[in-house]
């Protein structure tokens, strides 16, 4: 038998206070009910008397708000919630939120409050919620002699509340829920997050990375000063903009859209022009994945406006270039690839989170062999390729992969299918959950290609197409194998 909310379901809610009602009872009498049978908070149990949710009494709370004295709230159902946690979580409501939520209920301010409540409230609230109507308006000042203006007690009584209000508020606002250390180590963790995918496991990295989102996610709808804000936007924008990164990968570009977008709001929100850059990168790779090549080419360019103190001018560049190389546009590729290589000497700075959001001298040469291939000098994207490889740098799996199968692409169109098969040969071999969509996309147009070319006919271009199609069979995308429970978010 399933468990009873603790609220109660929203049927058993219904059914209670139409019944209630229907037997002529008042709403006080529904909320205590509701306290009774569900252990609810005493502002929670007053709205389900009602039968309202968050929002429409958020709604009619903003209503009197909006005519009184002081102008609206600016309440929501957000708001409200946490109103009606308090203690224990939410939000403390002020004295003036509970003398509205009473006057909305049509009923008394101590009825919207319990022995927890009181313990906690600050003494000068409870006694302005005594007196409601010194929250609602502040009493006229009076004139004892024309030559002489005194304060009355009820005047000075609420001069002080108001002070002692706005140290109540000073004291809340003074806490935080995170300190330098710890935004050190969230942002030290998202280095490390960056720098694993290179290496590790794509759904193991993200499922890291989004529990890393989430706790960042969770302090942002906490309180921190204005700069503390600002670090935790920069730190989500690079976890988000790595969950879509990764997204992409495993084929899921929809999924890869949307990440990308959140990382775009954080990015604004940090205004961090290196995180803006990298972002634009992310949301480049995504478009020209899913096809849209103009539209890659318009977020690279866009990112390179930025000026980005690392490495990131030099990635946008690349992904430039292979955009416009896709689109048969040689001259356009060739000035972005001579952009990119230029880009190299003119880094300012490090890149802050590194890893993927890094582009380092192999990275680039995996893009120009592309590109260069792609514009009909294979000649050129071997040496490239072969000049990169060489090098020892360290290099992320997937990135080698691709700059392998850019020479297999050049040995079948300089008419070598051996060189071809020995080039893919550290490919193939790559377990499944390293064999990323965009790896194993590129795989399967090689396997086009050496179907459409004079070399399919001969032994090793056979031998090497029956390779690739054993391979492709094994090599469902990596997010159809998702367990339940285990959905991209």
């Amino acid at each position: 038998m399933a468990a009873i909310p603790k609220s109660g379901s929203r049927a058993q809610r219904e059914a209670l206070r139409e019944e209630m009602l229907a037997r002529g009872c008042r709403h006080a009498d529904i909320a205590a009910e509701m306290r009774a049978r569900w252990q609810m908070r005493p502002r929670e149990a007053w709205r389900h008397a009602y039968g309202w949710t968050l929002q429409q009494l958020a709604d009619r709370v903003n209503v009197p708000a909006a005519s009184g004295p002081d102008g609206a709230l600016a309440t929501d159902a957000s708001l409200v919630g946490k109103w009606e946690k308090w203690p224990q979580g939410g939000r403390r409501p002020t004295a003036r939120a509970l003398v509205l939520l009473a006057e909305v209920f049509g009923c008394e301010v101590d009825e919207l409050l319990d022995l927890d409540d009181r313990r906690e409230l600050p003494d000068v609230e409870l006694r302005l919620i005594s007196r409601p109507d010194s929250v609602a308006e502040p009493p006229a000042a009076t004139t004892a002699e024309p030559a002489e203006q005194v304060l009355s007690a009820s005047t000075a009584e609420f001069v002080h509340h108001a002070a002692a209000e706005s140290a109540t508020w000073a004291q809340w606002a003074e806490a935080s829920n995170v300190g330098d250390i710890a935004l050190e180590q969230l942002l030290s963790d998202t280095r490390a997050l960056a720098s694993s995918y290179l290496s590790g496991d794509p759904l193991t990295v993200f499922g890291a990375v989004r529990a890393l989102r989430d706790r960042v996610f969770s302090l942002l709808e906490g309180r921190q000063y204005p700069r503390q804000s600002t670090d935790l936007y920069a730190v989500a924008g690079y976890l988000c903009a790595l969950l879509a990164w990764i997204s992409s990968d495993l084929g899921q570009i929809r999924d890869a859209d949307t990440q990308g977008r959140t990382a775009w709001l954080c990015a604004e929100l940090s205004g961090s022009n290196d995180l803006r850059a990298w972002v634009l990168s992310t949301r480049s790779k995504i478009a020209f994945w899913d096809g849209r090549l103009r539209e890659a080419i318009g977020f690279a360019r866009r990112g390179a406006s930025y000026q980005p103190q690392g490495t990131a001018g030099i990635l946008l560049a690349c992904q430039e270039a292979d955009a416009w190389s896709t689109l048969g546009a040689g001259g356009e590729a060739r000035e972005a690839i001579v952009r990119a290589a230029d880009a190299r000497g003119q880094v300012a700075g490090i890149d802050e989170v590194a890893g993927i959001f890094s582009c380092s001298d192999f990275r680039r040469s995996n893009y120009a062999s592309a590109v260069l291939l792609r514009i009909g000098a294979p000649a050129e994207a071997l040496r490239e390729s072969e000049e990169a490889l060489s090098s020892r740098q360290p290099q992320a799996y997937g990135t080698a992969a691709q700059v392998r199968i850019v020479q297999g692409f050049a040995h079948l169109a300089l008419g070598e299918p051996d060189g071809a098969a020995q080039a893919l040969r550290s490919v193939l071999a790559l377990p499944p959950q390293r064999r990323l969509d965009t790896l194993t996309r590129r795989v399967r147009e090689l396997a086009v290609a050496l179907a459409r070319s004079p070399l399919a006919d001969s032994g090793p271009g056979r031998s090497l197409q029956a390779e690739i199609e054993a391979w492709s069979l094994e090599s469902l995308p990596r997010a159809l194998a998702l367990a339940p429970g285990k959905e991209l978010a």
